[in-house]
């Protein structure tokens, strides 16, 4: 029988859907397929950011899933009667993603908002994420057993009962505790009165699995004085969730040897990189690798050539066979040339017969999006000078046609002109675009800028150099400045910046990797001198008193 021929009213779908702890990769295959799929989308508020990134462009958010920022001004309650919000937007045949912090399995209120789905005959699913208290604990190093193996318990502090103490505290087992970071002197006091002994290791976590993961070593005696050498204050909203592992099996006096997350070489950076975030994704990709937090800062804006007929006469000349090879070197040249295609009514079948050159990976990836499939990538340094060492000399022979195609940037260099020509290659070198100084980032990027608040800038080319300072001011002196190349770092010392790091070679990936060294370096004679690692912007005049208030 065909379903809809029945006169049952249409029924939605609830996914309850585990973001996990914090971590936006942490996101299982699964959960991203579902947050795709969504009509509308229920989040707990710490992970709101976390999975709408997934969801679709206009996917309905009901007012309860505010963030954490907004929750604190608006007149509402942070979660307004989820259940009745699940079950309204199911009964009209909605697909309903209702996100939770960790996994729904521990989540009482997503288990009480399953038993009314199944009260109703809404269908549901359950798609599993990573659980705070398992998750957290891994990327602080901290291991639940070891290989003599031994009993797990898991206590959440807020409604923990005096027998649940009372069990945790007589057995040697590995507690992992979930509880705040006001309430965890009190939760170290409990296990020691249940039986604990004073000198059990202990290790407190705050924010984990995110860039601002913090892990302090302690003991169930020792946690209070630990907390407050560290000067964490007490803060008025009830203190920040914290993961506590208590236990001679949980491997925390090897915390340091197994200290894989906050040990990267850049954890908790906040790198600016002046780029767009079309440009830039690969190399904050690699930034995030390092535990940097990337933020992109456009320097430059594209706009069309002030002449577009130049342009427009290169196109037609493609299409009737003008050209042997189109060389593009960036991925705003493929984008000039892509609406030129569509203003015309073209696609990216006008490019056969003709060799496709791409100076490297990222303008390569815009081109396969076009449907283009590039015939020549730099085998070695993505750049002009790169793209030469690769480029075969004309040929009578095998060339019938003898010209390239060049669209570029009205400022580009005439490095890659002069090279084809030198191999024979005749070249219609066309302004596909222009660049201009892009508009000034917002007051709060500004202020970073120029206060602080920045631990490291990436200057790919001395065009970004000129243009952050013209358009947000120069970076503060605490701030590590890295430059591509000697023209770039040339560049910043005459306006007045310290250069602490030179790409090896002329790639944003060398120089990323540069910064990591320096990181590395920076963060290995903390620790040989005894010194607390820091960030180069903790360093400014009452930075550490403004990052905890």
């Amino acid at each position: 029988m065909n379903p809809t021929a029945t006169n049952h009213p249409v029924q939605g779908h609830v996914t309850f859907l585990g973001a996990g702890p914090g971590d936006p990769g942490l996101l299982t295959l699964r959960a991203v397929e579902a947050l795709a799929a969504a009509d509308v989308l229920i989040a707990d508020p710490q992970v709101l950011d976390v999975v709408r990134a997934h969801a679709r462009a206009h996917v309905d958010m009901p007012a309860q899933t505010v963030t954490d920022e907004a929750s604190k001004t608006a007149d509402i309650p942070v979660l307004r009667d989820t259940a009745n919000l699940v079950m309204t937007a199911a009964r009209s045949g909605k697909r309903v993603v209702r996100a939770v912090l960790g996994d729904p399995g521990l989540d009482g209120n997503a288990a009480d908002e399953m038993l009314v789905c199944a009260h109703e005959g809404i269908t549901f699913e359950v798609v599993p994420g990573v659980a705070t208290a398992v998750g957290v604990p891994a990327y602080a190093g901290v291991p639940l057993r070891d290989a003599k193996g031994g009993d797990v318990r898991f206590v959440d502090a807020r409604t923990a009962s005096g027998t649940c103490w009372s069990e945790a505290g007589a057995s040697e087992c590995t507690a992992v505790v979930s509880t705040s970071l006001d309430s965890v002197v009190a939760a170290a006091g409990e296990l020691v009165a249940a039986g604990r002994r004073p000198d059990t290791p202990m290790t407190v976590t705050v924010a984990g699995t995110t860039t601002r993961q913090r892990t302090w070593n302690a003991t169930l005696g020792t946690v209070a004085q630990v907390l407050k050498a560290a000067k964490v204050l007490p803060s008025p909203d009830g203190g920040q969730p914290v993961i506590a592992v208590v236990g001679e099996r949980s491997a925390a006096a090897q915390r340091e040897a197994l200290s894989w997350f906050e040990s990267k070489p850049l954890f908790g950076w906040n790198v600016l990189v002046p780029r767009t975030k079309e440009q830039s994704a690969s190399l904050s990709d690699q930034l995030r690798s390092y535990g940097a937090v990337p933020h992109e800062v456009p320097t430059i804006a594209v706009e069309p050539p002030r002449t577009p007929q130049q342009m427009e006469r290169a196109v037609k000349g493609l299409v009737t066979g003008r050209y042997e090879w189109i060389a593009f070197t960036s991925v705003n040249a493929v984008k000039a040339v892509r609406e030129k295609f569509e203003e015309y009514g073209l696609d990216a079948r006008a490019f056969a017969g003709i060799k496709v050159a791409a100076v490297g990976e990222q303008t390569a990836k815009s081109l396969i999006e076009f449907g283009v499939k590039p015939d020549l990538v730099p085998s070695g340094e993505q750049s002009a000078a790169g793209l030469l060492e690769d480029w075969p000399p004309y040929d009578p022979v095998f060339d019938p046609i003898d010209r390239v195609f060049l669209p570029r940037a009205d400022i580009a260099t005439e490095t890659l002109v002069a090279g084809l020509i030198e191999l024979g290659w005749e070249v219609d070198d066309v302004t596909a675009y222009r660049t201009v100084r892009a508009s000034p980032p917002p007051a709060e990027t500004r202020e970073a800028i120029k206060g602080g608040g920045f631990d490291a800038v990436l200057f790919t080319s001395s065009s970004t150099v000129r243009n952050l300072v013209g358009i947000a001011g120069k970076p503060h002196n605490v701030t590590v400045i890295a430059c591509i190349g000697p023209a770039t770092a040339k560049t910043a010392e005459e306006h007045g910046l310290r250069v602490d790091v030179l790409s090896p070679e002329p790639s944003v990936h060398k120089l990323a990797e540069a910064l990591a060294e320096f990181g590395a370096a920076r963060r290995d004679a903390a620790l040989e001198a005894g010194d607390p690692v820091t960030r180069p912007s903790e360093r400014r005049p009452g930075s550490r008193r403004r990052a905890r208030s």
